[in-house]
């Protein structure tokens, strides 16, 4: 993160600023603040400054820092409230429908609950969850379908780590499925999570609209399938031997993360039965902060740390890969990310605070360290 020279350190400045500096500095936005602290920063990187103006420089972007930290912690709260692994959420409900059974298919469950159990931001039931609730959807309802979309996500990570595509050894901290079992074993593990998505929302328990239930399925297997990220996966295997350009490469990331999390978003509305003119706002909400994510995770490759984000990094710029940085350059695909989430954010202007945890959400996608 640009600001990084300023998390942890003291300048020996006084921690409260004059009361109108305060007021000025509460009323913005998070990305209004970074903004404004990588300018600090490029300024007083530059040299070209008195010392007078560097001191005030230093008092400035330390409260901003503040600032910034405060409301990006607000966000973790109010995304923790959702509590992700928490009794009678996600992990819970996975180790319910992913009970090993006694005979000999317990190796098969056992790598579905490797994968699936542990670890992960829960992005996808996140976003399931936070749009139900703008139409007091019943938590239950959306925990299903929320699991529903988290399998097939999995079920892409397991295949996708295979030596035949990305070839990973570590997702989400742990040995990917085909190291901590087999090859054979991770191919099942990932289509029993794919067939099981489609089984979890056909399920009358999920609702009690069957046509409620059909929009889901079809939706998801549109969003999984050759149009949605199935097709953006092929993009990214000829992007090895392809020389993409900035549509291409949007268009990839579009479909191959873009897609899951477009049907997650919505998937919210459809429960409760808003018509598909409805959902436009959603529509857009997702389409922005799938695009800020995958800048986001390209940013990560370069800057990140394997350690937190829990699998390899730089893999993409060893393949020669055309990425949003690549094409962009680093300053510029974080400014994009920025503005991304500001749109995803203006999408949701009809909502009150109800949309409260979509909008920490769009704030998260790119500010996370994993």
């Amino acid at each position: 993160m640009t600001a990084a020279p300023f998390a942890g350190q003291s300048w020996g400045m006084t921690d409260t600023p004059d009361t109108a500096a305060a007021a000025d500095i509460a009323a913005l936005s998070f990305e209004a603040a970074m903004g404004e602290l990588e300018t600090i920063v490029r300024r007083l990187e530059s040299g070209d400054v008195s010392l007078e103006e560097s001191v005030a420089l230093y008092e400035r972007g330390h409260a901003l820092r503040a600032h910034c930290e405060a409301r990006l912690a607000a966000a973790q709260a109010r995304i923790e409230q959702v509590g992700l692994g928490a009794a009678g959420q996600p992990a819970a409900l996975f180790d319910r429908l992913l009970a090993v059974p006694q005979d000999p298919r317990a190796r098969l469950y056992e790598a579905m609950r490797h994968a699936a159990i542990g670890g992960g931001k829960r992005l996808r039931p996140l976003l399931v969850c936070a749009a139900a609730d703008l139409f007091h959807v019943d938590r239950q309802l959306s925990l299903r379908v929320g699991a529903a979309v988290e399998a097939m996500h999995v079920y892409s990570l397991i295949h996708d780590d295979l030596p035949c595509m990305d070839d990973d050894d570590l997702r989400r901290g742990k040995p990917t499925v085909h190291k901590a079992f087999d090859d054979a074993t991770a191919v099942l593990a990932g289509d029993s999570l794919h067939a099981l998505a489609f089984e979890w929302l056909i399920d009358p328990a999920t609702h009690a609209d069957p046509f409620v239930r059909s929009e889901l399925v079809r939706e998801l297997a549109l969003a999984a399938g050759p149009a949605g990220m199935a097709g953006g996966q092929m993009m990214d295997l000829m992007a090895e031997t392809s020389n993409f350009d900035l549509p291409t490469v949007t268009r990839l990331q579009q479909l191959k993360t873009g897609a899951l999390i477009g049907f997650s978003v919505e998937a919210g509305a459809i429960l409760a039965r808003i018509p598909a003119e409805g959902r436009r706002p959603l529509r857009g909400y997702a389409r922005d902060i799938g695009l800020a994510f995958q800048i986001a995770d390209d940013i990560m490759d370069v800057e990140g740390d394997e350690a937190l984000a829990g699998k390899a990094l730089h893999k993409d710029a060893d393949a020669g890969k055309a990425t949003f940085v690549t094409l962009m350059g680093i300053d510029r695909a974080r400014e994009q990310a920025g503005l991304l989430v500001d749109q995803a954010i203006a999408h949701l202007a009809g909502f009150g605070e109800e949309a409260a945890l979509l909008r920490a959400i769009a704030r998260f996608v790119v500010e996370r360290d994993r």
